[in-house]
């Protein structure tokens, strides 16, 4: 009887320190995220432990170590603390293929295990904008498209017109666990699209700054040519400039002057310098139509314009603009004087000249007595010349 009870006493105590030594042991781990090529560091922890071992295992349940004894060859794996408490192990150089689920297991009885999820993030490659061709001509139709490879999750695309922000349309497809991302961009070209920079950005949760690359548009169009000319109002003796102003890509050259439809009639006093024509000392003579054209592959261009030589001495000391200006104010100061003048005098002949009909006849009466008499006389024949209407 008293062996039995001390035999009782012994499994009871056996079974209080395994239950003391497995309550509540689970192990700790967390979830860690790495970027592709990264290292990654998996922790399993535990608050209390009778030196029991913990042991790590990968995504195939390959024990990787086990305590401090390394159990697979894989020289990126190693070890970093082991205790009965901790094993931390470093994983390096880490893959997209090194994602999944890890366990961390608590060999007690029965064995605890705790599970923590490694997330790789997959670095996309540097984009790539394809499908423009230099240069392209005006109103071609060109369709730029963005490409980046390896991205996970899948990359975002944005598309800039210098400054400012297009959308293009979207396309994803898996490669494996990675992702290749493109985006496109169909549009009409014009002379406005000429030197616009086009850039694609690329932008992933494992980059601090978005990927970045540019396309310089050239577009090619016909010219467009325009006068400009130094002198409002030209006048003989004076030096005069007209300058052909061009735009157009490839730029038109060589620039042609002609005047009148033929050539320049004096070329030593008519210099041409490029795209100026300047005229040393202007006379009558020089009165006409000059012309300017250039052309290139794509068309030809031409600009006119009308010269018209003052005579200084006819347009007077403050020129015709000042002679103008100042006839036009005496004009507008005569008008108004004589509105005034008649406006006056038509208020002074009819002032006081309102009266009512019991007042007419009265003003010429010699006395008061008279006026009154007067006054009710209009109004007797007032009353007579009323008519009625039934």
């Amino acid at each position: 009887m008293i062996v039995k009870q001390h035999l009782i006493f012994i499994l009871y105590s056996l079974c209080a320190n395994v239950f003391k030594g497995g309550q509540g042991q689970f192990p700790i781990t967390q979830n860690v995220t790495v970027v592709e090529g990264g290292t990654a560091n998996m922790t399993c922890r535990v608050d209390y432990n009778d030196n029991t071992s913990l042991q790590w295992s990968n995504p195939a349940q390959q024990t990787l170590f086990f305590g401090d004894k390394k159990a697979l060859r894989d020289h990126r794996i190693e070890l970093v603390r082991a205790s009965s408490q901790e094993l931390t192990i470093r994983i390096s150089d880490v893959s997209l293929s090194d994602e999944g689920q890890y366990t961390c297991s608590l060999f007690t009885m029965p064995v605890k295990t705790t599970k923590a999820f490694l997330t790789v993030l997959g670095v996309p490659a540097r984009p790539e904008i394809t499908g423009f061709t230099k240069p392209a001509k005006e109103r071609d139709v060109i369709t730029l498209t963005c490409t980046t490879s390896g991205s996970k999750p899948a990359a975002h695309i944005r598309w800039f017109r210098n400054d400012k922000e297009v959308h293009g349309t979207r396309e994803v497809n898996a490669t494996g666990k990675s992702f290749t991302v493109r985006s496109s961009l169909k549009f009409e070209v014009d002379k406005q699209d000429d030197g616009v920079a086009y850039t694609c950005s690329v932008e992933h949760v494992s980059l601090s700054n978005p990927y970045l690359t540019t396309e310089v548009l050239e577009v090619h169009y016909a010219p467009q040519l325009e006068i400009r000319h130094s002198l409002i109002i030209p006048q003989e003796g004076q030096y005069f400039k007209l300058e052909c102003v061009s735009k157009g890509n490839p730029i038109p050259e060589p620039v042609l002057w002609s005047k009148d439809g033929g050539e320049l009639p004096d070329i030593e006093r008519m210099i041409v310098e490029g795209r100026e024509l300047t005229i040393t000392t202007l006379n009558k003579t020089d009165n006409g139509t000059y012309r300017c054209e250039a052309s290139n592959h794509l068309g030809t261009s031409s600009a006119e314009y009308t010269l018209f030589v003052y005579d200084p001495n006819a347009l007077g000391q403050h020129g015709p603009d000042h002679a103008l200006i100042g006839g036009v104010v005496a004009v507008v100061v005569f008008i108004t004087l004589c509105l005034i003048i008649v406006l006056g005098r038509y208020l002074a002949r009819h002032k006081g000249t309102y009266l009512t009909h019991e007042a007419k006849g009265a003003e010429d009466a010699p006395d008061a007595d008279t006026a009154i008499i007067n006054a009710e006389g209009n109004h007797v024949h007032a009353e007579e010349k009323k008519e009625y209407f039934i």
